[in-house]
């Protein structure tokens, strides 16, 4: 067989497929692009999508791609098997609705033997079919001249994924001898396709033949289209002949570096170390391709799983001894051996290793206390003979410790014990509980949970469209009771529902509404103060009541217009902002939270580093183009697949029901939300930024005004600026900053004036300063009180003694108001002699009321009491005598 590298085998199959008039489609980011459907890429054909659905007709109806992909539904496998990873890479060609089977099927058959390509032999290769495909059967079997007994029958030969294209598909496997093998050699799975190591798959041929109907039937496709994908790890693993993808050029430098790291463990040593071993080597793969396709580390979504996978490959490193960050070294070494095809990671390295970093720094702070109590839980539980682990343990692990769940699970099982799911989700459902009465004590809601929880009437909210309308008051809440009817002596306060309400309860963002209730005498009779979601879901309203009110009594509810306004000009522009955000720092920059008041908007987003002033002016930009395109907003009621179809953003972690609502603001911003808009953008006005900040590791806030409040904004900066140009005498605003520039240039050279007198000043006093020498025992000294006005001109004052050698030791001294300082200098030759200018200051300094120190030829020192400057110049000469 052929020696080699992945590499080389990757270039060689583009190569191949070029020669065959594909074109070479790069391979795309892991961040899904346009697709909010997929949180990766998770094959060859997801970024050609638009392609095999009809969306977009490619330049070239033949297409090849090597395209990183990221899977992670079975992450606890990865390391366990020898060919589970999160990160693969999937070798594919692709016809859109040229070639088709024979093509196919020859074209795959000719670069796995041919010598001039991979080469194979023949005899080793065995394919399956689905047993309706008798064309593919006899394709192999009459043109490619495989024997009837090398191509087996699989009912699960046929790919489909629900309504849409589907067809039969071939695999290819290739037979790597019973020493490979973990099943015996008669046993009924050792066969191409059965659960096997010795008859390994490394080819998939999907023929997309048919139309999947809702009526669940197959009619055949107009364009029939070919869709292959090979995993680059299989086939070299095979060409390399190793034992698992591991041992691979792919994985073996990050392997052998991590081994470095360890000093204490080799690869190949154990079976619970090269687990260790192999989750590191490919988490650390998916991590540096993911940050570098602008993923980060979070608490939901893609960044979720980022931040799974580091920490997974912490625990095992600290398996392997490694106590402190390593992941991020590993960056370099997955860069090398990528670089041929994936420059970029390399590129971005130093920027990839900045964000693992701090990721693991972050959890080695939580990991090393919460592992040492999950170890004292194990042992408990083993000396008890327990078989589960408690799920109040676990829930204090996560609670307590951020101890992720999964984390502790895996420990867990690999210890042989299993978890108390149902205990677990029970601390969960409580602790929940407990932070909705904290909330609800803390805004005076003061209602009983288990009142609320029990109350299930129906409640609707029709205030998408109207303000107002007559509802019936259903259930009436004071004093923690539900009531019949309520008399107020003054105003009392009380909870409501109604059988239908325009007041819209704050959820995903957006604040509440307030506004007024009327009795059929047209007399106020509540003032909504509040308005939050039950338990059951039912908008609960909070009541000032000022007239008697009796349930089974219909009211007429009336929402404030104008706070109304205000919110959904607020909330429409949140969404703009959203997805300019988007535009201007790329698609990682994702929702991590938002706030819809009357008065301001906030968003919250992912993003690791600054947000530079350019970029907040682009943002701003953006969303007041779009306010003054007047673009219409659209609200559509559907499913949520079809949500999702349309490419709706969804926020990771929210709980969105079969039935969802899409805000659809022109051909620019497309998301689920069930907040209140306005019809159109121009109603907006304008939109100002006002600040942008950092609130947490990777998350970032901009708040921001719109309408009449960024008029405000607007109009005071204005009044700053006729302030500021009255001052300086500027005609016109415009004229402004050209006046302030001649005034900085004025004083400028004023200031360069004023050190230039101050340097002549400074001349003058050294010179009366100089002259002032005395002798101590055959050392000259100059003591004296300086009349410059800093200690910055005494040292210069020094500096010029310093070139004057005018005397071993220079003492001066300055007064200012109620404070004093000294500075002392002296020569080499007084050091030698074992004098030193910062004894000296210590010994002078308490005389002024201060301290001080410094090096052995300068030191200065400040004090409080400046009448004691001239006894302590006086004390100079008595110090120099007495050492």
């Amino acid at each position: 067989m052929k020696q080699l590298t992945s590499s080389q085998i990757r270039q060689m199959f583009l190569d191949f497929f070029k020669e065959k008039g594909h074109s070479i489609e790069p391979s795309a980011s892991l961040v899904p692009f346009e697709d909010p459907t997929l949180l990766w890429i998770n094959s060859g054909v997801a970024t050609l999508k638009k392609y095999f659905d009809g969306t977009i007709a490619p330049e070239n109806p033949r297409i090849t791609n090597a395209q990183k992909s990221i899977r992670t539904n079975d992450i606890e496998n990865v390391g366990k098997t020898a060919r589970h990873h999160t990160m693969f890479e999937m070798l594919g060609n692709f016809s859109i609705g040229d070639y088709f089977k024979p093509e196919a099927i020859h074209w795959a058959w000719e670069f796995l033997t041919d010598e001039k390509w991979i080469g194979f032999d023949p005899e080793k290769l065995s394919v399956t079919v689905h047993p309706s495909d008798t064309e593919a059967r006899r394709i192999w079997h009459e043109e490619i001249g495989l024997p009837q007994d090398r191509i087996i029958d699989l009912e699960g030969n046929f790919w489909e994924i629900g309504v849409g294209p589907s067809g039969p598909n071939t695999e290819i496997f290739y037979d790597r001898g019973q020493e490979f093998n973990d099943v015996a050699e008669d046993d009924p799975e050792n066969f191409p396709g059965g659960e096997n190591e010795r008859y390994l798959e490394i080819w998939n041929l999907v023929f997309s033949e048919f139309n999947h109907t809702e009526e669940g039937t197959y009619e055949p496709l107009p364009h029939k289209n070919i869709d292959t994908g090979m995993g680059l790890e299989r086939l070299t693993s095979v060409i390399q002949n190793t034992k698992t993808n591991f041992e691979t050029d792919l994985f073996m430098p990050i392997i052998k570096a991590t081994e470095e790291m360890s000093g204490q463990f080799t690869y190949g040593q154990s079976v619970e170390t090269d687990i260790s071993f192999k989750v590191i080597a490919d988490h650390v793969r998916a991590v540096s391709f993911a940050i570098g396709d602008g993923a980060l580390p979070s608490n939901e979504g893609r960044g979720y799983v980022l931040r799974r996978l580091l920490r997974r490959a912490v625990r095992h490193g600290k398996k392997l001894g490694i106590d402190k960050p390593f992941m991020y070294e590993l960056v370099l070494v997955v860069g090398d051996i990528m670089k041929d095809f994936y420059p970029e990671v390399l590129a971005q390295k130093d920027f990839i290793q900045k964000v693992i970093k701090t990721e693991e720094e972050r959890f080695h702070e939580t990991i090393n206390e919460g592992l040492t109590i999950l170890n004292g839980i194990l042992a408990d539980a083993k000396e008890n003979n327990d078989t589960q682990i408690n799920g109040k343990d676990i829930f204090k692990l996560y609670d307590t410790y951020g101890f992720p769940v999964e984390l502790t699970e895996e420990i867990a099982e690999e210890a042989g014990f299993d978890v108390d799911h149902a205990a677990f989700e029970e601390e969960m459902t409580a602790q929940r509980e407990r932070a909705r009465a904290a909330r609800a004590s803390v805004e005076s809601m003061n209602i009983q949970s288990g009142l609320l929880t029990d109350i299930d009437v129906a409640s609707e909210f029709v205030g998408y469209n109207q303000l107002e309308v007559t509802s019936e008051l259903v259930v009436l809440i004071a004093n923690d009771e539900k009531v019949i009817s309520l008399e107020p002596t003054e105003e009392t306060a009380a909870e409501a529902m109604f059988d239908q309400t325009t007041f819209y309860a704050e959820m995903g963002g957006q604040t509440f509404d307030t506004g007024l209730v009327y009795n059929d005498q047209n007399e106020v009779v509540a003032e909504v103060v509040d308005v939050k979601k039950a338990p059951n879901g039912q908008p609960l309203h909070k009541l000032i009541v000022t007239k008697p009110m009796t349930t089974g009594t219909s009211y007429r509810l009336v929402v404030d217009e104008v706070r109304r306004n205000k919110v959904v000009k607020n909330h429409t522009a949140t969404h703009l902002l959203h997805q300019a955000l988007k535009d201007v720092l790329g698609t990682h920059a994702n929702q991590a939270g938002s706030l819809v008041t009357p008065g301001h908007l906030r968003f919250d987003f992912t993003h690791f580093g600054q947000v530079t002033p350019e970029e907040l002016e682009k943002m701003e930009q953006i969303v007041n183009a779009k306010i003054w395109e007047s673009l219409a907003v659209e609200t559509i009621e559907t499913d949520i697949d079809t949500a999702k179809g349309m490419g709706a953003m969804a926020l990771f972690g929210e709980k969105y029901g079969s039935d969802v609502r899409v805000v659809k603001v022109g051909d620019y911003s497309l998301e689920l939300c069930g907040g209140t808009h306005v019809r159109n953008t121009s109603e907006i006005g304008i939109f100002k930024i006002l600040s942008e900040s950092g609130i947490g590791a990777g998350v970032r806030r901009i708040e921001a005004v719109t309408s009449e409040e960024a008029y405000e904004v607007f109009h005071n900066e204005e009044n700053e600026l006729k302030a500021i140009a009255q001052l300086v005498k500027a005609p016109q605003l415009k004229e402004a900053t050209s006046r302030v520039e001649q005034l900085q240039a004025q004083l400028k050279e004023l200031q360069r004036e004023n050190e230039q007198l101050a340097a002549k000043l400074a001349n003058q006093e050294a010179g009366d300063i100089f002259n002032n020498v005395e002798e101590v025992n055959g050392i000259t000294v100059i003591a004296q009180h300086a009349t410059v006005k800093d200690m910055n001109q005494l040292r210069q004052l020094s500096d010029q003694w310093k070139q004057k050698e005018v005397s071993d030791v220079l003492v001066l001294g300055i007064t200012q108001d109620d404070k004093a300082n000294l500075l002392v200098a002296m020569t080499p030759a007084m050091n030698e002699k074992g004098l030193r200018a910062g004894d000296l200051i210590k010994a002078i300094a308490p005389l002024v009321g201060g301290g001080g120190g410094g090096r052995p030829d300068l030191a200065q020192a400040g004090g409080k009491n400046p009448a004691g400057m001239s006894e302590a110049l006086a004390a100079v000469k008595t110090w120099i005598a007495e050492k």
